[in-house]
């Protein structure tokens, strides 16, 4: 049966919203607030000294171990179920403050938090445990300066985002396809107004059929299924979070009819929306 789970929004967290940051210390604080499921509308970076558990990110399981950093991005959905000691830090960030990050970085949040998880060693855990003491400590200060603040919160980015560079080689591949990570951030903008690989193609100035042999190429997926992932993964989130009825999905995603919309769905993930609402 159909419910709708909450967005939390930064409020929920003692959070102030000319400032764009909150910190938790996860002991203290994090274990009280909501397990249901639930989407936010900031970016949550948290880093996990020890733990146990399952976190749940848009439909994908993953296991929970010691010196781990797992991300969320604004309007994915997830839930955690953690060992009850659960000890490390939870930075939030506003989409507002977050954007005056990004220019720093070579790609896109999409790409780079792609690997919503991502396991350290003993030195990479070291290094960013203590820029998050370090940012702790400069927030409890009675005399706070945001620009240290902010700088500091940048530093920790630009290291995960290095971090995830080293770790993951399809991001080290993507950065010389600049053609690549064109077509996935404009299929992330674009996916529920256009549909089709020309229009993408048009963008970019290259032909249908060579952005298909270059998706095939660097990403090992077709050129359509790119925007066919990311209808789907949108008509879950929507499937599970909102009171819209299917219909009301069907035109959201940019489908003329509840008929296309459901056919659609059920070539992809085996069941048809109703189904998979149902399961849920």
């Amino acid at each position: 049966m159909n419910q709708e789970f909450p967005v939390l929004e930064l409020d929920n967290f003692y959070f102030n919203d000319l400032t764009g940051i909150c910190l938790l210390d996860h002991e203290l604080r994090g274990n009280n607030q909501i397990t249901i499921p639930h989407k936010h509308d900031f970016y949550l970076f948290f880093l996990i000294r020890e733990s146990s558990g399952t976190h749940t990110i848009d439909f994908t399981g993953h296991k929970v171990a010691d010196r781990q950093f797992h991300i969320l991005l604004p309007e994915q959905v997830h839930h955690w179920d953690l060992s009850a000691d659960t000890k490390g830090y939870q930075l939030m960030i506003s989409k507002k403050v977050f954007q005056t990050f990004t220019g720093s970085l070579y790609f896109s949040p999409v790409l780079y938090f792609n690997h919503p998880v991502i396991s350290l060693t003993d030195e990479a855990f070291h290094v960013f445990e203590q820029e998050f003491q370090q940012l702790d400590l400069e927030m409890k200060r009675d005399t706070l300066h945001w620009n240290i603040i902010h700088l500091r919160c940048k530093l920790i980015i630009e290291l995960l985002a290095r971090q995830l560079s080293e770790a993951f080689t399809d991001l080290e591949a993507l950065k010389s396809n600049p053609v690549i990570v064109n077509y996935l951030n404009l299929a992330d903008e674009f996916y529920k107004q256009e549909k089709t690989v020309a229009f993408y193609a048009g963008k970019l100035n290259i032909t249908p059929n060579y952005l298909n042999i270059l998706c095939k190429r660097h990403i090992k997926v077709s050129a359509i299924h790119v925007i066919q992932n990311r209808v789907i993964l949108e008509s879950k989130r929507l499937l599970q979070v909102s009171e819209m009825n299917i219909k009301e999905i069907a035109y959201t995603l940019g489908f003329d009819d509840l008929a296309n919309f459901s056919n659609f769905f059920k070539s992809k993930t085996g069941l048809s929306p109703r189904d998979f609402r149902q399961k849920l």
